[in-house]
């Protein structure tokens, strides 16, 4: 066998057809979509591996799907001979992902969303088994493509396993891992895909789209992955990054930011060429930022301090198209109490800003000699009395004490309320 540089690209969780805080990002998924496809081209990719999260939901619109299929038939006249792969997520619709598979064979576009079974009722492990192809057309490679597992998916375990899911997990790797070595051999490496959530991995702190179910009790261990496998492409998780030390076991992370968490994070895709059965480099490319998110002012301040921040904004241009593209603004705000005529207030200075507001964020200082109160039980709050909790409450988040007329307006509800009940 004769081995060859082979590229590979690995992306994931597109999400394509989702908002920002109400907000169209078709915009910056063209943009991304455009840099990727001037990428495949530039690097001479041999293969683009898309695990899962194509789409945000189950039944995108139908501008998002125009926009994948476009993609992807664009990306297919701009390369002969690229090969594409792509698994589905929990996001996607499995079935209606693999929906267009007879005319995307064609183009040499392979979409696994769902575990087939044969006849007796056993995984397909074959149609999870793909091979790769170089650009020339010879197999370099082989893939397994594993779309995001849902219960009944994965092959049956033994009933004292705590975890059936994670077990699960493992043997659908494990035993597609054995067939792969059978059909295929030990002289080709293997390449493996996967949607799901792997213990220990780093998440974006204000990103709540990913987080753990259950406990955690669907999170499986990097050790799901045997390591004879020349390397895994993971998605589900938006940040890029290693998976239990391991170079050759990734997340790839989203195209877009998912939360102002990520201001100053640089999203990529990464670029693996093999040469033989182990990688000969793999390197993260940075993805161009189309969209700006920014934080005014930098830390919380007053008011007053904040409406002056915004004012030095620079305005609108004169062109309405760019203001597709105008920055995502997130304003930080340090309040004593709340502030309701605060918001009308900000929109008010941004009206002609080139920004786009998302959120404002009030802190509130802590008072001197406030104490954090303790959690309270089940006895607690059976035994409490109502105002007292609206006072906690209010305490918590403002570190004030509720103020009198907040007070009295609720003892007039509370009042209302009885007389009704008598």
């Amino acid at each position: 066998m004769r081995f060859m540089a082979f590229k590979i690209i690995h992306t994931a969780d597109w999400h394509l057809g989702q908002s920002f805080f109400g907000y169209d990002r078709q915009p910056e998924h063209t943009a991304f979509l455009k840099w990727l496809a001037e990428t495949v081209a530039d690097r001479q990719i041999d293969v683009l591996l898309i695990a899962g999260d194509v789409f945000d939901v189950a039944n995108p619109s139908a501008s998002a799907q125009r926009q994948f299929y476009h993609f992807l038939k664009e990306i297919n006249l701009a390369n002969p001979g690229l090969q594409v792969v792509v698994v589905a997520g929990n996001h996607d619709s499995a079935a209606r992902l693999e929906a267009p598979n007879p005319l995307l064979e064609e183009l040499g576009i392979a979409v696994v969303g769902v575990v087939k079974r044969n006849e007796s009722g056993e995984i397909d492990f074959n149609s999870l088994l793909l091979p790769l192809r170089h650009r020339d057309g010879s197999v370099q490679a082989y893939c397994m493509a594993v779309p995001f597992l849902r219960q009944g998916d994965y092959p049956p375990t033994d009933q004292k396993d705590q975890n059936t899911y994670v077990a699960g997990v493992e043997r659908m790797y494990r035993g597609l891992y054995e067939f792969a070595m059978e059909k295929a051999g030990t002289e080709l490496p293997l390449v493996a895909m996967g949607h799901l959530h792997v213990l220990g991995v780093e998440l974006s702190d204000d990103d709540r789209s990913e987080r753990v179910i259950m406990g955690g009790l669907e999170s499986v261990t990097s050790d799901s992955f045997p390591r004879e496998l020349a390397y895994t492409a993971l998605g589900h998780i938006h940040k890029a990054q290693k998976v239990g030390g391991r170079e050759e076991v990734r997340y790839s992370g989203s195209p877009l930011p998912m939360s102002f968490s990520e201001t100053n994070y640089r999203h990529q895709v990464v670029l693996v060429t093999l040469d033989g059965r182990t990688p000969a480099s793999i390197e993260p490319l940075i993805i161009p930022q189309t969209v700006a998110l920014m934080r005014v002012p930098k830390v919380p301040v007053p008011p007053a301090q904040v409406l002056e921040a915004l004012r030095a904004l620079p305005d609108k241009p004169e062109t309405d198209s760019a203001c597709a593209l105008a920055p995502f603004l997130e304003v930080r705000v340090l309040l004593t109490e709340p502030a309701p005529g605060f918001r009308n207030e900000v929109e008010e200075v941004l009206a002609n800003k080139f920004v786009r507001l998302v959120s404002i964020v009030p802190s509130y200082p802590k008072q001197p000699g406030y104490t954090e109160e303790r959690v309270l039980s089940i006895h607690d709050l059976q035994q409490i009395d109502p105002l007292d909790m609206i006072k906690r409450t209010y305490e918590s988040k403002y570190a004030n004490a509720l103020p009198e007329s907040l007070e009295r307006l609720f003892r007039e509800v509370e009042h209302e309320v009885q007389v009704k009940q008598d």
